[in-house]
């Protein structure tokens, strides 16, 4: 069991000392692999220059020992920089399970200079070592793939946000007046943004009046119920008044067997309706035939 432990902790420690002797020439074998080559694109001294970082992270790791710990504090170093490599090249199409190939492949070019370096590569001290190598480049694959997840669920969660954002623009109709045109599923995330998108353009805009317009919401529920209600209460808190449009025949029905109560919120059928009705409070006469000249056929 001791001369096991020997074995493995002297094959650590040669591993590193043979990545740092060997730095140059790994990182120039390295230069040309996919994972690299397609990443950095400035130069071909920018790709050596990122290679050798990943080859001193790879050191730093045997020379703790701990070859199969994909927390050992070397790969700090460069786990920013394993994370955006993966997700570059997610990017750009490529697969995690593919990735992970790529990362597998930087094992070879490493092998074949440590076999250069032994009289004998068959003997069990150069066995050793190459299974070292083995172990640690299996570890990075294992931290690249952690990462390529991290930064696939972060640039997911960022295109969540920006799709939420898009869907629902806040509109200057007239001045002190802002309308927000809701489309498709108000849940309790995108009822947040809204909120908030809708209490800054009242600021901004010092608006008097807001109209939240649900023409594009499929469905009203109880839940989006309760998310328009926070909404009127939030502007209201803000000094504006909130007018909800888009009350549909089959959303009036639901509303009322729902037994929801929007007593004190006035509504109207449509964003021409709410228009005419707010400006109206403003003291400017609106003619009918504007309005159902503005209202959708």
């Amino acid at each position: 069991m001791a001369e096991q432990y020997d074995l493995a902790t002297d094959s650590a420690q040669e591993l590193e000392a043979f990545l740092e002797r060997r730095r140059e020439q790994i990182s120039q074998r390295w230069a040309d692999a996919a994972l690299f080559r397609t990443v950095f694109t400035v130069s071909r001294d920018e790709v050596v220059e990122a290679c050798k970082a990943v080859v001193d992270a790879l050191a730093n790791v045997a020379r703790s020992g701990r070859l199969e710990d994909v927390e050992a504090p070397g790969f700090d170093t460069v786990r920013e920089q394993l994370g955006r490599m993966a997700a570059y090249r997610a990017r750009a199409g490529v697969s995690p399970s593919q990735v992970a190939g790529e990362v597998a492949r930087l094992r070879e070019p490493v092998a074949a200079l440590l076999r250069a370096e032994y009289q004998e590569p068959a003997d069990a001290q150069a066995h050793a070592v190459e299974l070292a190598l083995t172990e640690l480049v299996g570890t990075l694959r294992m931290v690249v793939m952690g990462t390529t997840v991290s930064s696939g669920e972060e640039l997911i969660a960022r295109q969540r946000e920006q799709l939420m954002e898009v869907a629902t623009p806040v509109i200057q109709l007239w001045e002190g007046i802002v309308a927000v045109p809701l489309i498709g599923t108000l849940d309790s995330a995108r009822s947040q943004v809204v909120m908030e998108s809708l209490l800054e353009a009242i600021v901004d805009q010092r608006a008097a009046y807001a109209i939240l317009d649900i023409t594009g919401v499929p469905t009203v529920d109880s839940l989006v119920a309760q998310h328009l209600m926070k909404t009127v209460a939030a502007a209201r808190l803000m000094g504006a008044e909130c007018i909800v449009s888009g009350i549909r025949p089959a959303i009036a029905q639901t509303i009322v067997h729902l037994g929801i109560d929007l007593g004190s919120v006035v509504t109207r059928a449509g964003l021409a309706d709410a228009l005419a009705y707010v400006l109206k409070q403003q003291g400017i006469v609106v003619s009918p035939g504007l309005v159902a000249a503005a209202s959708p056929q």
